[in-house]
């Protein structure tokens, strides 16, 4: 379904920027940095003073430390830009409860009960949201088998819409572990080879987990 129709007179007037970074470490582990901007195109009033057109509402950070099986090992939050500075901030060590938390297990459920509300930042919550899906992203084809050439399964297969085992692109795509609607168990003799210049676009770049919240 297409976009609904852009106003040619329509002018921008806030921007919320999401980015989620992960670095591998030396030690084996991995970093997750994530952050959330809010900029307006107008100046804004806030304690002290006026806030001018395209300064940083809020600027907010996370950091996760994670192992290759989604478990958080560290955690912590910085918030360098806030609209009440001395306030919002004040949220103790409350993003360090994400350690011991598994990103793929109940991380969402999680987060609301120990930061949601007035336990913690709003922003700083909502933000913890993306991070199951975008570590996946991150050790797709590095932690994660996704391109089926092996003996495990792609991880990404019955996942999403796109990568149901009886679906066209696992019969393209991941032949080897194509399924027949209603046949429970991998075919024995693949289908035909894709024709030319057929490519798996759907991976890793679409993976979506399912992620109990």
């Amino acid at each position: 379904m297409p976009l609904p129709p852009a106003d040619a007179h329509r002018q921008l007037k806030h921007q919320r920027s999401i980015q989620v970074q992960a670095y591998a470490r030396s030690d084996g582990q991995w970093e997750i940095d994530a952050q959330v901007t809010d900029v307006k195109t107008r100046p804004t009033g806030r304690p002290g003073g006026i806030r001018p057109a395209g300064e940083p509402i809020h600027d907010l950070h996370l950091r996760l430390v994670v192992d290759t099986e989604f478990n958080v090992l560290q955690a912590g939050a910085e918030s360098r830009a806030m609209p009440f500075p001395g306030q919002c901030e004040q949220h103790g060590d409350t993003y360090q409860s994400f350690v011991g938390l598994n990103l793929l297990n109940g991380f969402r459920r999680a987060v609301r009960e120990r930061t949601g509300g007035l336990r913690g930042c709003t922003h700083l919550t909502e933000l913890a949201d993306v991070l199951p899906t975008a570590v996946i992203q991150a050790f797709a084809g590095e932690v994660l088998a996704t391109h089926g050439d092996g003996d495990e399964k792609p991880f990404q297969l019955d996942r999403c819409h796109a990568l149901v085992s009886h679906g066209e692109a696992v019969r393209l795509h991941f032949p080897r572990w194509f399924r027949q609607p209603g046949i429970n168990k991998v075919t024995q003799n693949p289908p035909p080879e894709p024709p030319e210049g057929a490519s798996g676009g759907c991976m890793p770049e679409n993976l979506i987990a399912p992620i109990s919240s």
